[in-house]
Order: C-alpha cells, then sequence, then structure tokens
C-alpha cells in the first residue's frame, strides 16, 4: 500500500448547507481538507511532471463539487468530493474532512466535523 499523499488543507468555501430553513437560504463558511493517497515514487525519482497530480485541478475539482448548489449533509457533499478525487489516475484512496463552523449548536463549539475515508474499487 503506498502511504504518498498529497493534500489540500483550509479550502475555504461560502456555500449552503445544511438542513435548517436559513441554511437553504443563506451560505455560510466551509471548510475542507482533502488528501489523495497515490504513488509519488515516479515523480520523485524523475522529477518530472510524468503521473503527477495538479494540485490545482483537485482544488478545482473540489471548488466545482462544491459548486453554489444546496448541500443538504455534509456526509452527502464528502462523499462526492470522494468520487470525483478517487476518479483521477493514480488515486487509490481518498480522506475527506470538511467542518462547519457555524453549525446550529446551542453552545460553545469551533466546528463540526465530518471525515470519511474512501478507496478505490477493485
Amino acid at each position: 500500500m503506498n502511504s504518498d499523499a498529497i493534500s489540500l488543507r483550509g479550502m475555504r468555501f461560502h456555500t449552503l448547507v445544511g438542513l435548517l430553513p436559513h441554511e437553504e437560504k443563506f451560505p455560510q463558511p466551509l471548510e475542507l481538507d482533502v488528501t489523495a493517497y497515490l504513488s509519488l515514487r515516479r515523480v520523485g525519482e524523475s522529477d518530472s511532471a510524468r503521473m503527477l497530480l495538479d494540485y490545482r485541478t483537485l482544488y478545482q475539482l473540489v471548488a466545482d463539487t462544491v459548486g453554489t448548489s444546496h448541500h443538504t449533509f455534509l456526509e452527502a457533499l464528502c462523499e462526492k468530493i470522494a468520487a470525483v478525487v478517487l476518479g483521477l489516475e493514480g488515486v487509490d484512496r481518498v480522506r475527506v474532512a470538511a467542518r462547519k463552523p457555524h453549525a446550529p449548536i446551542p453552545g460553545p463549539l469551533d466546528c463540526v466535523e465530518v471525515i470519511i475515508e474512501r478507496a478505490r474499487s477493485a
């Protein structure tokens, strides 16, 4: 199993996310981390772009998936992001963490976080 990875941490978006009526109307901040697990050996050994996962491409895929539509559940958004990243050539596994700092919780809270890890089907 490869232990190589590329991570984009602390991506910030404003999007419609949540179950409550105001969450369907007013965008709120969402922070995402995505880690793509893949072999970086060829890139590291050859110092060439062959088999490279372009960070910009990864970011754009996440941004496009978040988009401007309403996401009822963080879990569902994480699943969509994981599926898109697993569709990239060479990616074997993915970890997606989504943090919602303004969750409707009646007490002190930094954020609600959903974390999923998925692997490419054999």
